[in-house]
């Protein structure tokens, strides 16, 4: 363990082995740091937190801030993080209200680039990158291998599917299905994430019933009903294609429209 003299280190915190907190760094409150957990120097990790195996926190990143919600008072709720995450310079990520159960989380090995920010009671999944200055509000729910582009926002309670990717600058206000690209203020989706799901290893059988399901559902002009029960009849053998109905189906916001639809009602 290698704690620089300058550093603000908690009584009560619970630290792992290996963990090296630089110069000015504060460590304040419960906090628990697992194993060759880093913090450089002017780091901050607060409040009721909790850092996986590898986490690296870059200077001037505040990882436990209390949430950002007038309803808070103060209550002890929670951030639990996963291991091998990275947090560059000034990025934040707050802990949980008590109203919603009080926890924000986030899996393992995700990248926030510089000036990210994560709201209370948000779910981000695994393998995810979050480009500079990439903000998701409270509630959002981020599933696993996402790519936020820089500048982009989503909206409180929105979704953005596996394997999705929301373009630089793009406004997400409602939910952006998995394995699909979105872009633009409002994000309107323009086509598959191939480039993602080769990386993901999606073979090219899945990725065919993929790009299928995708032109019946967004392209063609049908009712989203009639559309869907379409795809899930013809694709039922693919677990992929069904994963993306079945959000279509669930969505609480409503669905990205593609590119050239009409913005009437889909039904």
């Amino acid at each position: 363990m290698a704690i620089h003299p300058t550093a603000l280190v908690d009584s009560r915190a619970e630290l792992g082995a290996d963990v090296e907190i630089g110069p000015y760094a504060i460590i304040e409150g419960p906090v628990r740091l697992g194993d060759r957990v880093q913090v450089h120097a002017h780091g901050m990790v607060r409040g009721h937190t909790e850092l996986g195996p590898e986490c690296v926190i870059h200077p001037f990143a505040c990882i436990g801030g209390d949430p950002q919600d007038l309803k808070y008072r103060g209550e002890p709720t929670r951030l639990v993080v996963g291991a091998r995450n990275t947090f560059r310079e000034n990025s934040t990520a707050n802990r949980g209200t008590a109203a919603s159960g009080g926890i924000t989380r986030i899996g393992n090995d995700n990248l926030f680039m510089a000036s990210t920010h994560v709201a209370h009671d948000c779910v981000v999944g695994d393998h995810c990158v979050f480009a500079n200055s990439v903000a998701i509000a409270g509630h959002v729910t981020i599933q696993d291998r996402v790519v936020l582009g820089g500048l982009a926002a989503v909206h409180q309670y929105g979704r953005i599917g596996r394997c999705a990717m929301v373009g630089g600058g793009g406004m997400a206000a409602q939910d952006v299905p998995p394995f699909t690209i979105a872009q633009g203020d409002r994000a309107r989706l323009v086509g598959l994430n191939v480039v993602g799901l080769r990386r993901a290893g999606f073979s090219r059988e899945v990725m065919s019933a993929l790009k299928g399901a995708y032109r019946e559902l967004f392209q063609a002009g049908m009712p989203t009903r009639i559309a869907s029960e379409q795809v899930r009849a013809f694709y039922h053998d693919v677990p992929e294609v069904l994963e993306l109905v079945a959000v279509l189906e669930s969505s609480q916001r409503g669905i990205c429209r593609s590119v050239g639809s009409s913005d009437g009602a889909d039904e």
